[in-house]
């Protein structure tokens, strides 16, 4: 299977059925400029922000505007580095995962409803599974696939290879699967919002 195809447009609307029938928001735009534009309109003033270390982030303009200031949020990443005393850096590290907003990408959906998202170091995992009130996803359609089990084997087989050199060209010394989370819902009794934005474009590994 070719893992970096942009899906068709009945693949992604059947994708954004299944994710709102899970309690997943799925929107849709069509270019990174909009994804962008989207975003600001989904974060309100004022709230604490955090986001995961993503390709997609920066390929669509986020990351670059979130250093910018200008956008009335709390940036708690830029906190976090601000800090030079490691114990304290460490202590703001943690006191992150409650943030308001997190924002990232993910490895995989399938067509299913099924959100697939894998970490070296489980970091971005408590924000997405239970202490941000609000989770925003940016995900480019070539990431969807049909099933749960082409999801699993795009995530090792494509973007695992990819990450781990990306690491090693940066001087990490490679990446791992350490933990893989599988998003089958969003129950409504938790009271927060999770929201996939689909961007057609292909847009990270």
């Amino acid at each position: 299977m070719n893992y970096n195809t942009i899906a068709s447009q009945e693949s992604i609307e059947k994708t954004i059925q299944a994710l709102n029938e899970h309690g997943i928001e799925g929107l849709f735009v069509q270019t990174k400029e909009e994804a962008l534009e989207k975003i600001k309109t989904l974060i309100p003033q004022g709230v604490s922000v955090m986001n995961g270390s993503s390709r997609t982030l920066e390929q669509i303009g986020f990351i670059e505007y979130l250093k910018s200031g200008t956008h009335g949020w709390n940036n708690l990443h830029e906190t976090i580095f601000k800090e030079q005393d490691p114990i304290k850096q460490a202590e703001l590290r943690k006191q992150s995962v409650i943030s308001d907003v997190y924002l990232g990408s993910v490895h995989a959906i399938s067509e299913e409803g099924e959100v697939v998202i894998a970490s070296a170091s489980g970091s971005q995992l408590p924000h997405i599974v239970f202490t941000s009130q609000h989770v925003i996803f940016v995900v480019g359609t070539q990431k969807i696939t049909p099933t749960l089990e082409e999801a699993i084997t795009r995530l090792k087989e494509y973007v695992f290879p990819l990450e781990d050199k990306r690491a090693k060209d940066v001087g990490y010394g490679g990446s791992a699967i350490s933990k893989i989370v599988i998003i089958n819902s969003e129950p409504k009794k938790m009271g927060r919002k999770v929201q996939v934005i689909f961007v057609n474009e292909e847009l990270g590994f």
